[in-house]
């Protein structure tokens, strides 16, 4: 750029002092308003809207909870292990009987020898809390899933609120997830994956916080940078320092990874994201090489805050078994001879532990009657019968009480719509919200199609990505609705077609809702909403 042009581009400072500190001053205010984007001013709906599709999830999760009475499918080994880790900070092995003991409020249920799991105890401790505090029944070890699934809901529409700069279409993502069938049978059961969905929501809602809070203190930092003779800045920009916010980020997604090992994925994700971010910013406020100039400032925040916090919460999880000696593997390092003699053998056990994990999951290929292909999850092509149960003993004859993971067929179909939608709009406005989204769907799914197609997966695994789908869902809408600038006309079929797709997913749920909170129907209307046979 010649010197003619750059001084047309960057004008030279003014010789007059105050008049400097004048156009330097509408300068950042420019650079604030390039930088953030204000949101919505409604404060009152902005929490009011949230809280009313929060109240709807409440009512969908906690009504009739303790329902069916004893241990529907996989909550045997995960109430059994929270129990174990309330009692002994380990998990142990239980006797034969211990599902129908348990069913009757008995507790004494276990053997003396570590139990071999395969999955890590932040999750499992999360049950546990539920147990301590309601008791160890059906209610109590289902509390903390049907908790966590409904706060989702009011931090879906918070974050699609921040995301879209729109409370309603804010709202619409919380009531799309309030009323998903997947969000809500793995939060009426006492099982890993809603606890997992909502961890990395909220850890997702903490990144998007970051990134607006970043900008702001960005705007606000760049008053002391220096600039040249032509005005431009000089130098990498401010350094940002701790970002609760991101921090706050990671803690979740070391509680989301002490949930399931799936997490790891998000992990690396959202470390990647967040530095995007970060060069994106930087490059909007002028500073000149802001690739060069985030990894500069931003890197080691970035890996500390979301990494390295994870790791420690991860391993903080483990302190149970780490204190204890009677987990399983837990003595294994004592006595063998190493060449990390400077590591502790309680975590050279644990490393060996995770090894053994590790080859169970990717060796896993038993066959099992649910189990489905990750390609067929967004068009819910076999869900999982999580509990059934068939009875004569009703007014209709023969009744049923089911929970199947069944996602709310007009939410997920829609969203093999939505997300093609989505990478357009990524493509071809650079969305980054787009991109936001696209991401946290695909390093949900894309691992089990790629990567784990030979092992034994079932459909509500979907629940960790559950909540993004909702999101580009309402994406997709609030774009159908159109901008508030937007005609009257425009605005008004946008309404209708919005309003229609609504009403179709509320029917859907209404319809659907029996076969995923166990209410006792017959025979023959469970088998009116077995639409497929790979449903049944």
């Amino acid at each position: 750029m010649s010197e003619a042009v750059a001084r047309t581009v960057y004008p030279a400072p003014i010789e007059n002092p105050l008049d400097d500190v004048d156009d330097r001053r509408g300068r950042l205010a420019r650079m604030r308003q390039h930088l953030l984007a204000p949101l919505p001013d409604d404060r009152l709906w902005g929490w009011l809207g949230p809280l009313l599709v929060t109240a709807l999830a409440a009512v969908l999760r906690f009504t009739g909870l303790g329902n069916p009475k004893g241990i529907t499918l996989d909550e045997t080994y995960y109430v059994k292990g929270a129990l174990s880790l309330l009692k002994f900070g380990y998990e142990r092995d239980a006797i034969k009987n211990a599902d129908a003991l348990l069913a009757t409020g008995r507790t004494n249920i276990f053997e003396s020898t570590g139990d071999f799991v395969v999955h890590p105890m932040a999750g499992k401790w999360i049950i546990a809390a539920g147990i301590q505090v309601f008791g160890p029944n059906a209610f109590g070890w289902r509390f903390a899933a049907a908790l966590l699934g409904t706060l989702a809901v009011f931090v879906a529409a918070r974050v699609g609120r921040r995301l879209f700069r729109s409370t309603l279409v804010g709202c619409m993502a919380g009531l799309l997830l309030a009323v998903d069938g997947t969000a809500i049978s793995m939060s009426r059961i006492g099982m890993l994956d809603g606890i997992l969905g909502a961890l990395l929501l909220f850890a997702f809602a903490c990144l998007v916080a970051d990134r607006d809070r970043a900008r702001e203190e960005l705007a606000h930092r760049m008053r002391q940078c220096p600039t040249d003779q032509l005005g431009r800045w000089r130098g990498p920009g401010p350094a940002l320092g701790i970002r609760p916010w991101r921090v706050a980020a990671g803690v979740f997604l070391g509680l989301a990874l002490g949930t399931k090992w799936s997490a790891l994925y998000f992990i690396a994700f959202f470390v990647v994201l967040s530095l995007l971010w970060d060069c994106a910013a930087r490059r909007r406020a002028g500073i000149p090489r802001a690739w060069a100039a985030a990894l500069r400032r931003d890197t080691i925040n970035a890996v500390v805050s979301l990494g390295m916090v994870a790791v420690v919460v991860y391993l903080f999880s483990w302190s149970g078994w780490l204190l204890t000696t009677g987990g399983w593997d837990r003595q294994w390092a004592s006595g063998r001879s190493t060449a990390w003699p400077f590591i502790p053998a309680a975590l050279r056990s644990l490393w060996h532990y995770h090894a053994d994990m590790y080859r169970f999951h990717t060796g896993l290929t038993t066959k099992h009657p649910y189990q489905s292909s990750a390609w067929s999850w967004l068009l819910q092509g076999r869900p999982t019968a999580l509990y059934f149960t068939q009875s004569a003993k009703c007014a209709a004859g023969t009744c049923t009480q089911s929970i199947t993971s069944l996602g709310n067929p007009a939410l997920w179909w829609a969203s093999v719509l939505a997300l093609p939608y989505l990478v357009i709009e990524w493509l071809g406005r650079r969305d980054w919200r787009a991109a936001a989204i696209l991401g946290c769907v695909a390093v949900g799914w894309l691992p089990w199609v790629l990567l784990f197609s030979q092992r034994t997966i079932f459909s509500f695994y979907t629940a960790a990505f559950a909540p993004f789908i909702t999101l580009a869902v309402a994406y997709s809408l609030g774009r159908l609705l159109g901008p508030a600038q937007a005609s009257e006309r425009r605005r008004h079929f946008g309404a209708i077609a919005v309003a229609a797709y609504l009403a179709v997913v509320l029917a859907a749920a209404a319809y659907f809702l029996p076969i995923w909170t166990a209410e006792s129907i017959s025979y023959s209307s469970w088998l009116q909403r077995q639409w497929f046979r790979s449903w049944i």
